[in-house]
Order: structure tokens, then C-alpha cells, then sequence
């Protein structure tokens, strides 16, 4: 069907937001007079004062995000970047919260503070993806280890800060609250310097999207002009995010229907993106205020948005071509001549060391000391938390060789989300539900998700890239089901806080038996797929040529991941960082062969497990910090050693 030319886009958004702005204001002056007759002036002033500024914040803050995202997939190349996906407004939220616990006075100037956190997750994405010319792919899967880093470094200074973490979670789900006009005025100038900014830049930017090689032909500094333009998109995120916290997916949108309109040239599209974010983030919030007005349920509109972005992704899923150039394939790797037996038997040495630590050393309050009364109740944990650390250091493993993408995570196939999402399902459902029945919901959630996931990646095109970017949308839409649930701040908004925190172990000796048994039962399955596992990341052509059944084989090994995946978060909550790093120390230490990466990512992946639950009980005695947080903070801190450092891995 024919696209509507663009000005008929622009008079259907401008008429919605003007309906939706007009029937949230008829009924909240219906409301205010149905109290008193006399409130008729209070209602007035209301919408003067905080209604009005609301409207106009959703418009200004919608065009910022448009228009920070058009700039940045201007100079990356890349269709998916946006403040989000990038983990801009994740680590502008980490440097708001900090400062607000260390340095308040630092808090009089919200917008420097949340550049500084903004630039420095962008510095973080950029050089981990430099030696890959950041290409998207990459960019993406970084971006969004970043953000998750970000996320629980950000709750981690709120709990030790002794503050509840509710009202993280409500402001960091983009809150469009206003009392008054400053914030809306700040946010303006801003925007409108970005947009001086913006003009002057369009030729040096139309002449960037010639390439590299033709800009600096042309006499353009290409590189200068790139970090230029990106500070610029970071400068007016962060502000975005320092008015109104966290608004995913409104900049991924707002370019495409930029594109849906019909704007041919490149100017007019920059033109066009603020204008298409503005009137989508009014939509948006205009519906959130029409279904609390109808409902009495509050969800922050950033919420919501990530349930646009979700669909959208996969809307643009099957007009991917590729999202990652031919000159940054990996290549194939140089297998060790050194035997792997040394590492391996080093591997399980640490193992068996930290579980001998978890199981005997603690802390009380006359100090340290060797505690064998309750090893039995430790056993079940310990046992726990190895088997589920080892199923998702195979579940890491097996994704980042099946894509080809070293940062490739188990939490991009969305299944830890959908078991979460599950668990609310069970939890609103029955509030009192026993924990036979939330694992059972968990677990149904997570293999729907993948089941799911596996219909729509065959349906379009069974491809590495297609299954990792329909991965990242499904758990972006799920999240903002988790992030909804719980912004209503109900029993189950707080039980699911302790399941994304790993705060939820339940170390039953059944249980960890359970958990065992499934870990056995997959092991072999991933070790029959080894010949595939080192076929896979050479390229479709290359595994084809040598005789994979391409299309199955990947249907195979999602279904192992998704499958450890899915009893590891069961077991002990989200931990895709274990999922990440395993797999890292594996390779970096010489296991590159399919059998011994696997064993050696089984191994490090129980030992950190296990070391990471030991630390945040010990840490902060006699307060035990949350698992999954904790080993976030480890997972993140790892990154940027190795991305310091400029590390290259491959599979």
C-alpha cells in the first residue's frame, strides 16, 4: 500500500494529540468539579500549571530524542541506534543517582551531571566497538551491556544509600510529571541549540554518508565531525534524561516514520524526525494519562513507550538486510596447539576452592570465622547456584558461537524477561501464590518467549542477525510489562523487584537437585552440536558449503540456550552477565575449540556464580546485597577492563 505523503501523516498526529489532550483535561476538570463546585478555579490553575507544562514537555522532550537519534544512526550507520539501545540514558540515570547520594550539591546543574554519565557510556560503546568499525550489530550488543551495567550500578547506591529502590525504578521509567515551566524552558534552549547546531552541520553530514573515504577526499576531517555530531546527540539525551529520566524507543521510532512520510533527502529527514518524535511522545503520554484516568493505574510513560519499540523492531526486523559488514566478519580462528587439559583441570581447581569457601567461611558479628553448623542449608545453595551458573555459562556460549558475536549474551533471546514476565502473570493472578506455582509461571513465560522467538525468526528468515535483534525487541517489550507492574508499587511490584534483583533464592535441596538433573540432560545435547558450534561462526556460505543444515542446526541450539537460559533464571533470577563473561574467560584463556570452550565457559560460569553470591553476602555484613546486581557491578567492571584494554575476542 501506498505511503500517505507526509503532511497527512503530520494532520492524523496532530489531530490524536489534540483529541487526547482534550479528553484528559475534560476529565480531570470533570473530576475536580465533581469534588466541589467551587474547585473550578483550582482545576484552571492545575492545568495551567501542570497539565499545560506536561503537554509541552512530551512535545519538546519527543523532538530532543528525535532528533538525538536521527543524528546518531546519521554518523554510526546504523538503523537501531537511539539513547536507549546505545546506553546513553542508562548512564546518564547512574551519574543523576550517585550524585544525588555522594555530591547533591553537584544536583544544581542535572544536566552537566547526566552528560557526564551519558558521555561516558557512549565512550565505553564506541571503543568496544572501534576495532569492528562499529558496526551495528556490535554497537547494539554493547550498547545494551552498558545499560544493563548502568541499571544495576544505579539500584546498587540506592540500596546502600538505606533508600527503597521503587522509586528508581518509577523515575528511571520516564515520568512526564511537571509543576511548572522551568524544566520545559531548560530542556527548549537546549533542543534549539542542538537544532543551530544541527543545520549548520548538514552539508559536512550529507557529504559523511558518501563514506570515509570520499569525505576526506572532499576535505572533511570525518572522524572530528563524527565525535562532534555524537557529543551533540549526547549533550541533548542526557538533558532529555535529566528532566524526565529514562523515554526508550520514542528516537528509534521517530526517524522511521520520518522515513514512512515520504522525506526523500537526508536534510529533511533530520527536519522531519524531532517533529515525529514530539507528536509521538505526546500520543503516548496522552494514552497513559486517558488509561490512568479510566484505570486509576499509574505507569510511567517511558513504560509505554518500550511497548511502541517493541513491535517496532520486529516490524523492521524483516527489512534488515545485514547489520554487520562483510569487512568485519571474523575470521577464522587460530586453534592453540597447547593441549586445553592444563586450563580446564585450573578451572575446576577454582571451582572446587569456591565452593569449599562458600561452604565454610563466613562472616558474623565477632568477625570472620569457619561456620560448619549450617553447611547443609549452604550445600543446597552452593549446589544451586553451580548448576545454575554453569547452564548459563553453556547458554552464553552456544549464543555467542551460533551468532558470531562475542558480545552476544543469553538475555538478548529475551527468555529470562519472558520468565519474568511469567512470574507478574502468576503474581497478579494470585497474590499469595507458593513457589511451586511461581516457578511454574516463570517457566511457562520463558518458553513461550522462546517458542515464540522461533516463529517469527523462521517465518522471516532463520539468520543470526535477525534472531538476536528479535531477541533484544521481545525483551523490550516484556520489560516494559515488568517495568508497568511494577510502577504500581503493589505486593507484586515488590516481589518482582527481589526476582530481577536475584534477591528470590529459594536453596531447597530439591530444587537444586531439579536444577542439576535439567544441566545434565542439556550437557550432552551442546556437546552432540560441537562440529556446528565451530562451523557456525565462519558465515551462512562457508557452514553451507561444508554440508549444515543451516536453518535446523540454529533451531537446535536456540532451543538448548533458551532452554539453560530459562532453568538458570528460574533457578536464581537474570544473570545474562555470567551468560557474557564466562564465555570471555574461556576463550581468553586458550579455549577456543567447541568441547573445551564449552567446559571451561560450565566451569567459570559456576565458579563466578558462586563467588558473586559469597561476595554479596560478605560485602556490606550484615546486609546482603542482591545476587543478580552484584554480579551486574562484577560483569560491568569486567567490560571495562577488557574494553580499556582494547581487547578483541571472537568465537
Amino acid at each position: 500500500m501506498k505511503a500517505f505523503p507526509g503532511f497527512w501523516w503530520l494532520v492524523i498526529a496532530v489531530v490524536a494529540v489534540a483529541a487526547l489532550a482534550l479528553i484528559n483535561h475534560l476529565m480531570l476538570l470533570d473530576a475536580v468539579s465533581n469534588e466541589a463546585a467551587g474547585n473550578m478555579a483550582f482545576a484552571a490553575v492545575f492545568v495551567a500549571r501542570a497539565e499545560l507544562p506536561r503537554l509541552a514537555m512530551a512535545l519538546v522532550a519527543g523532538a530532543a530524542l528525535g532528533l538525538a537519534s536521527a543524528l546518531m544512526q546519521r554518523v554510526l550507520r546504523n538503523p537501531l541506534a537511539e539513547p536507549a539501545t546505545l546506553g546513553l540514558s542508562a548512564g546518564a540515570q547512574l551519574a543523576m543517582v550517585a550524585a544525588t547520594v555522594a555530591l547533591p550539591a553537584a544536583m544544581a546543574y542535572p544536566a552537566a551531571v547526566a552528560f557526564v554519565g551519558a558521555a561516558a557510556a557512549a565512550a565505553l560503546v564506541l571503543v568496544a566497538t572501534a576495532r569492528r568499525r562499529f558496526e551495528p550489530l556490535s554497537v547494539i550488543l554493547t550498547g545494551m551491556m552498558v545499560s544493563l551495567t548502568a541499571t544495576a550500578g544505579a539500584a546498587a547506591v540506592i540500596l546502600a544509600s538505606g533508600d527503597y529502590m521503587t522509586g528508581l525504578f518509577i523515575w528511571g521509567g520516564g515520568d512526564l510529571t511537571q509543576d511548572g515551566w522551568a524544566p520545559t524552558l531548560r530542556l527548549t534552549a537546549i533542543l534549539a541549540t542542538t537544532i543551530g547546531g544541527t543545520v549548520l552541520a548538514l552539508r559536512p553530514l550529507a557529504l559523511l554518508t558518501l563514506g570515509d573515504a570520499e569525505a576526506k577526499a572532499a576535505g572533511l576531517a570525518a572522524g572530528t565531525l563524527r565525535f562532534a555530531i555524537i557529543a551533540l546527540a549526547v549533550w541533548l539525551a542526557a538533558a532529555t534524561t535529566a528532566e524526565i529520566g529514562i523515554v526508550g524507543f520514542i528516537g528509534l521510532a521517530a526517524p522511521f516514520i520520518a522515513r514512512l512520510t515520504g522525506v526523500r533527502s537526508s536534510a529533511g529527514r533530520l527536519m522531519a524526525a524531532p517533529i515525529a518524535g514530539a507528536l509521538l511522545l505526546a500520543l503516548a503520554d496522552g494514552g497513559v494519562q486517558l488509561a490512568g484516568h479510566l484505570t486509576g493505574l499509574r505507569i510511567p510513560t517511558g513504560a509505554a513507550t518500550a511497548l511502541i519499540g517493541g513491535p517496532l523492531i520486529l516490524a523492521l526486523v524483516p527489512r534488515i538486510v545485514s547489520l554487520t559488514r562483510p569487512d568485519v566478519l571474523p575470521s577464522a580462528a587460530v586453534l592453540p596447539r597447547r593441549s586445553a587439559g592444563p586450563v580446564l583441570v585450573t578451572l575446576t581447581i577454582i571451582l572446587v576452592a569456591t565452593i569449599a569457601l562458600a561452604l565454610t567461611a563466613g562472616r558474623g558479628a565477632e568477625g570472620w570465622h569457619v561456620d560448619l553448623a549450617t553447611i547443609t542449608w549452604r550445600s543446597a545453595r552452593v549446589g544451586l547456584l553451580a548448576s545454575a551458573g554453569a547452564l548459563i555459562g553453556l547458554a552464553g556460549t552456544v549464543i555467542q558461537r551460533l551468532t558470531g558475536n562475542p558480545m552476544a549474551s543469553p538475555e538478548v533471546l529475551g527468555v529470562g524477561v519472558g520468565a519474568g514476565a511469567g512470574l507478574a502473570v502468576i503474581l497478579l493472578a494470585v497474590p499469595v501464590a507458593s513457589l511451586g506455582a511461581q516457578a511454574g509461571g516463570m517457566l511457562a513465560g520463558a518458553l513461550m518467549t522462546l517458542f515464540a522467538l522461533l516463529a517469527f525468526v523462521r517465518r522471516h528468515g532463520f539468520g543470526a542477525e535477525r534472531l538476536l535483534i528479535a531477541g533484544i525487541a521481545l525483551g523490550a517489550l516484556l520489560s516494559s510489562l515488568l517495568t508497568s507492574v511494577i510502577a504500581t508499587g503493589s505486593p507484586a511490584g515488590f516481589l518482582l523487584l527481589g526476582w530481577i534483583s536475584g534477591a528470590l533464592i529459594e536453596p531447597s535441596p530439591d530444587f537444586a537437585v531439579a536444577t542439576a538433573a535439567i544441566l545434565a540432560g542439556l550437557t550432552p545435547l551442546a556437546l552432540l552440536h560441537a562440529r556446528a558450534l565451530a562451523i557456525l561462526p565462519l558465515g551462512e556460505t562457508a557452514a553451507r558449503s561444508l554440508g549444515l543444515a543451516t536453518a535446523r542446526t540454529r533451531a537446535d541450539l536456540v532451543l538448548i540456550a533458551g532452554a539453560a537460559t530459562a532453568a538458570s533464571t528460574v533457578a536464581i533470577g537474570p544473570m545474562s552477565f555470567i551468560g557474557l563473561i564466562a564465555p570471555h574467560l574461556a576463550r581468553s584463556l586458550g579455549l577456543r575449540r567447541p568441547l573445551s570452550h564449552l567446559a571451561g565457559a560450565m566451569l567459570a560460569g559456576a565458579a563466578l556464580t558462586i563467588a558473586a553470591d559469597w561476595l554479596a553476602r560478605m560485602v556490606a555484613f550484615p546486609y546482603q546485597l542482591p545476587l543478580g546486581l552484584f554480579a551486574a557491578l562484577i560483569g560491568g567492571g569486567y567490560l571495562v577492563i577488557r574494553f580499556a584494554g582494547g581487547a578483541r575476542g571472537g568465537p
